[in-house]
């Protein structure tokens, strides 16, 4: 996300000076690094919780429609950043991937059938083929056929556009082009403390090492650190983060590299969450490329900590309470028994129990083939609500002061594949005297700019056509 903003406000005001502060020695080791995420590009294309079903009600495709919507605006300033020399060779941080949904039972055959009925009919899914015959699901993925067992219900969805993208790769070509434009990336430096002046902001920060304080003033402020940021806007002392939480859950993944096991997958297939599973834990069997190398990750399982970050600190669960956000915090654990059990019964599992979950996607599975890595905090929103007191938010959100002095970044999934647009949001909301002169750039950068794409078929083809010649993802 910081990456992103950076690298728009550097593109759109050259002559801004722009300072970013990492705490870590380098950038993209939290939830941007490749193993810390499913490196999905979120587009909706198999992710079946923006598209729940609703009982009585026919499925609506609004919410998958608007996030293909803005995996589109991200590709196409890639896109723009791969023509103008700021982004390397596309392949080092996005390759073509077939994105997947595969499910089991009667009852689920029928939704994703539907979904399918549904979907064909939108212009940004254009392709997307639908099967419950296994011949034809083998030829998609054959791990997910081989020793099934006959007489059970399954079905399948494909769609050969999909992607895998390494934001951690990502995140470092970007910050590479910032840094070597002049804009100045302190690592080993934490933000300790944010103080409203009249003209902006005065940054107190301290180094890690040696823990030497100094501190710097800023007329905008951008809190893009993950789990942290609801510290560091607490700190602010703005009144629009009153009645927040964040409750952390943490992942682990099963992975292999065994090229054996390897070559029989391309495909990132989703399925049904748990009953009581947040929409972060679909199980999900995924080709990952990372450093050019291919490996498939299977999860993710539920670990907790009461840290809101990898590398946090094991009292920030406690540290954010505030008497603003007690109450909606205590309201979202009354409201949420099924998350408890089932963060429960996620931390009861052993190597082996995880690698019979895996064999519900690939029988063939074997203990000794995977190898659990534990994957990022992801810091879910808690925040007030009218009428039930308080409710747990899954998705991202952006707070920001009334004078859009300062913003920060809430929330989890689907995070950096929509990172583009969530900033031109900010960009627009923080800078409003700035933003009609920046326009025109921003449609140089972004094509349909302020265009809608699942409205205009043959802009839609056109678009996504020449963003996959560009960043080589062709089918």
């Amino acid at each position: 996300m910081s990456a992103t903003l950076g690298t728009l406000l550097h593109e759109l005001q050259p002559d801004w000076k722009i300072v970013a502060f990492e705490r870590l020695s380098d950038v993209a080791q939290e939830s941007s690094n490749p193993w810390n995420n499913a490196g999905t590009g979120h587009a909706a294309l198999c992710e079946l919780n923006y598209m729940p079903q609703q009982k009585g009600a026919p499925l609506d495709p609004a919410k998958a429609v608007s996030i293909n919507e803005q995996f589109q605006q991200s590709r196409q300033f890639w896109s723009s950043l791969v023509d103008r020399g700021v982004l390397d060779e596309p392949s080092t941080f996005i390759n073509a991937t077939p994105h997947m949904t595969f499910v089991r039972g009667e009852k689920d055959v029928a939704y994703l059938k539907d979904r399918y009925e549904v979907l064909k009919k939108q212009p940004l899914f254009d392709g997307i083929e639908y099967s419950e015959d296994s011949r034809v699901i083998n030829t998609w993925a054959p791990l997910l056929m081989q020793q099934r067992r006959k007489g059970e219900p399954f079905a399948a969805t494909r769609v050969p556009a999909g992607t895998d993208v390494d934001f951690g790769a990502l995140t470092h070509q970007l910050f590479d082009h910032l840094t070597s434009s002049g804009v100045a990336l302190r690592t080993n430096h934490e933000v300790r403390s944010l103080k409203k002046q009249k003209d902006g902001w005065l940054v107190k920060y301290r180094t890690t090492v040696g823990r030497t304080p100094n501190e710097i003033k800023a007329r905008f402020v951008f809190v893009g650190a993950g789990g942290w940021a609801l510290k560091l806007l607490q700190r602010s002392g703005i009144p629009e983060i009153k009645g927040y939480g964040v409750f952390p859950i943490g992942g682990q993944f099963l992975k292999t590299s065994d090229p054996k096991i390897v070559a029989q997958h391309k495909a990132k297939v989703y399925s049904q969450a748990s009953v009581g599973a947040p929409p972060m834990s679909v199980p999900h069997l995924d080709t990952r490329v990372v450093d050019g190398e291919a490996s498939l990750m299977f999860g993710p399982f539920a670990t907790f900590s009461p840290k809101f970050l990898k590398n946090g600190s094991m009292l920030d669960l406690v540290t954010q309470v505030r008497p603003h956000n007690l109450w909606p915090m205590l309201r979202v654990a009354f409201a949420n028994p099924d998350l408890i059990t089932y963060l429960v019964g996620e931390l009861l599992k052993n190597h082996g129990k995880k690698v019979d979950s895996l064999r519900t996607f690939m029988p063939t599975a074997k203990d000794e083939d995977w190898t659990l890595i534990n994957a990022g905090q992801r810091a879910q929103v808690m925040k007030k609500d009218a009428k039930k007191g308080g409710v747990l938010q899954f998705g991202t959100e952006v707070v920001a002061a009334a004078d859009g002095s300062i913003a920060g970044l809430l929330g989890a999934s689907p995070g950096a594949s929509t990172a583009v647009p969530i900033m031109l949001d900010l960009l627009k909301k923080c800078f409003p005297e700035q933003y009609p002169g920046w326009e025109p750039e921003l449609r140089e950068l972004i094509p349909t700019f302020g265009k809608s794409l699942n409205t205009d078929a043959a802009l839609a083809e056109k678009s996504t056509a020449a963003t996959a010649a560009t960043l080589g993802i062709n089918e």
